[in-house]
C-alpha cells in the first residue's frame, strides 16, 4: 500500500479533464482567507531549446537503448517522472493505480497492511496497519526496507519493487528490512493475505474510560466511530474520559477527517487548505454536538501518525478540546487531489497545503504533543515478598471501623491492573493516568460551579 493520500476530490473515472471539486464534506466552505491570485506577470513559457531536448533524448533512447522500448512505454515513464520528480505524493495512475487507490479508501486489498512511502530510491515504513502480517511480523514506522526477495530496492526499480509488497493472499515474500535505530538489515517472511482493515475498534480501559483506536481514515470510518462509541456508551454509561489513538496510523480521507473532529467538537474550525486554484481553497467547521459531551480526551500519537490523523490531532490541539501525549507526528501537511484523464488514467498532484485551526502548516514538521512521551518499554520489577505492606498486616491492628470491609476490598486499589497496562503499552498506560486527572479535575470544577 502507497502512502495514504489525504484526498480532496472525488475520482471521476469517466469524465474528461475538470476544475477541482471538493469532495461533499459537513461544514465544507470557503477559506476566509484563500491563497493569492496568480501573478499578473508574463505567462512561463515553455522554452524551445527545451522541447528539442526532450525529443532528442525520447528519440535517443528509442533508438540506443540496449532493449527496444515501445513509444507507449517511453510517454509513460516520461509522463511518470515528470510527476514523481515534483514531491513524493504525485504520481501518474493506470488502471491498476486507480484500482489501488480505490481499494484504499475501501480497506480491502491483497497484501501485507503496509503504508510506504518512496524516500530517495528507498522504501520507508510510515505505518503498518492494526492486526495485519506487516504488524505481526514487528515491523515499526521509521523502518526502511532495502531488498525483496533479495533483490536490493533502488532508484532505478522502486516502482516494480512497491508493486511486489501487493499480491495474492497465501503467497509468500521475504522482505529485508532495516529497524529505525538498527545497523543491520533483518530477514522477514511473510505470507500475504486479505487485508479487511477494520479502521475503529472501541473498548473500556477500565469503567468509565473508553479506549478509541482508529488504524486509519476510510469511507465508512467516521459512521463507524459513532456506531461502535453509541452502542458502547448505551451499554456501560456515558465515559468520564476517552484515549483516542491514533499512533501509526497513515492517513486517508480528507472527508472522514473532518467527521471524525467534528464527532469531538462542538464549534470552531477544524482545518483549511490553501493552493494556487480558488477551488482548492476551503475551510472546514464543525457542528454541535459532541458524542462525549465534553469529557476529557487524551490524544495519543508518534512519528508513523500522519496525513489525516495529523488533522484530527491538530484540531483537537487547537481548540482546547485533547491533550497530545507522544512522539512527534510524520509531518505530511499537504492534499492531493485526483484528476481524470479517461476512464483508465488519471495524475495525482499535490495541489494544497493544510493549516491546523491556528493556521500553521505542519508541512515536514510534524505535530509537536503536549505531553512527549520517549518510545519506551517497562518491565514488572522482581521484589521479594513483604510481610508488612500496610497497618492491617500488623498484629493486634485496630480494625476499620466501618467493620465489613474484607482484606480483598482493601487490596484493590488499582495498582495490579496498572502495572499489567503499563507492561503491555507503556504510552497507553500514562495516557490513562493524565485521563484520570483530567476527569478528576473537571469533577472538582463542576462541583465548585454548583455550589456557586
Amino acid at each position: 500500500m502507497r502512502f495514504s493520500s489525504l484526498t480532496l476530490v472525488a475520482l471521476l473515472l469517466a469524465a474528461p479533464m475538470l476544475p477541482l471539486q471538493a469532495l461533499p464534506a459537513k461544514g465544507a466552505k470557503p477559506a476566509a482567507e484563500p491563497a493569492k491570485a496568480a501573478s499578473t506577470a508574463a505567462p512561463d513559457v515553455v522554452d524551445m531549446d527545451d522541447i528539442r531536448n526532450f525529443s532528442r533524448v525520447y528519440e535517443m533512447v528509442r533508438q540506443a537503448y540496449v532493449e527496444k522500448v515501445d513509444n507507449k512505454t517511453l510517454m509513460k515513464a516520461a509522463i511518470s517522472g515528470m510527476l514523481t520528480g515534483l514531491d513524493p505524493h504525485s504520481e501518474y495512475l493506470d488502471k491498476d493505480g486507480l484500482a489501488e487507490l480505490s481499494e484504499d479508501t475501501t480497506g480491502q486489498y491483497g497484501g501485507l497492511g503496509i503504508e510506504v512511502l518512496q524516500v530517495d530510491g528507498t522504501l520507508r515504513i510510515v505505518a503498518p496497519i492494526d492486526d495485519t502480517p506487516a504488524s505481526r511480523a514487528g515491523i515499526k514506522p521509521g523502518d526502511t526496507i532495502v531488498k525483496i526477495d533479495g533483490t536490493p530496492v533502488d532508484s532505478e526499480n522502486i516502482d516494480d519493487m512497491f508493486k511486489k509488497l501487493r499480491g495474492d493472499p497465501g503467497s509468500k515474500i521475504v522482505l529485508s528490512v532495516l529497524h529505525e535505530k538498527g545497523d543491520k538489515p533483518v530477514d522477514m517472511s511473510l505470507v500475504r493475505e486479505r487485508i479487511s482493515v477494520t479502521s475503529v475498534k472501541v473498548r473500556e480501559l477500565e469503567p468509565g474510560y473508553a479506549y478509541v483506536r482508529l488504524s486509519q481514515f476510510q469511507d465508512d470510518t467516521t459512521a463507524d466511530l459513532e456506531k461502535k462509541l453509541g452502542e458502547l456508551v448505551k451499554k456501560n454509561g456515558q465515559q468520564r474520559g476517552v484515549v483516542l489513538d491514533l499512533r501509526s496510523n497513515p492517513g486517508g480521507l480528507l472527508t472522514a477527517a473532518v467527521g471524525v473532529s467534528d464527532a469531538f467538537l462542538d464549534s470552531g474550525t477544524i482545518v483549511t487548505t490553501r493552493g494556487r486554484l480558488q477551488d482548492a481553497n476551503l475551510s472546514f467547521t464543525a457542528h454541535p454536538g459532541d458524542l462525549l459531551n465534553g469529557a476529557p480526551m487524551v490524544v495519543l500519537v508518534d512519528n508513523g501518525t500522519a496525513s489525516a490523523a495529523e488533522i484530527v490531532s491538530g484540531a483537537l490541539k487547537d481548540n482546547h478540546r485533547a491533550l497530545i501525549i507522544g512522539r512527534r507526528t510524520f509531518g505530511k501537511g499537504v492534499v492531493q487531489t485526483v484528476l481524470p484523464l479517461d476512464a483508465e488514467h488519471a495524475v495525482k498532484i499535490t495541489t494544497a497545503r493544510y493549516y491546523t485551526p491556528s493556521g500553521t502548516s505542519i508541512q515536514a514538521e510534524g505535530i509537536k504533543p503536549d505531553i512527549a512521551l520517549a518510545d519506551l518499554a517497562v518491565n514488572k520489577a522482581d521484589s521479594a515478598a513483604s510481610l508488612i505492606g500496610s497497618e492491617a498486616d500488623l498484629r493486634n491492628h485496630l480494625a476499620n471501623e466501618d467493620g465489613g470491609k474484607d482484606r480483598k476490598a482493601i487490596d484493590n486499589d488499582g495498582s495490579a491492573e496498572n502495572a499489567e497496562l503499563a507492561t503491555k503499552d507503556y504510552a497507553l498506560s500514562q495516557a490513562l493516568n493524565v485521563l484520570k486527572g483530567l476527569s478528576l479535575n473537571r469533577g472538582k470544577a463542576a462541583q465548585t460551579a454548583k455550589q456557586q
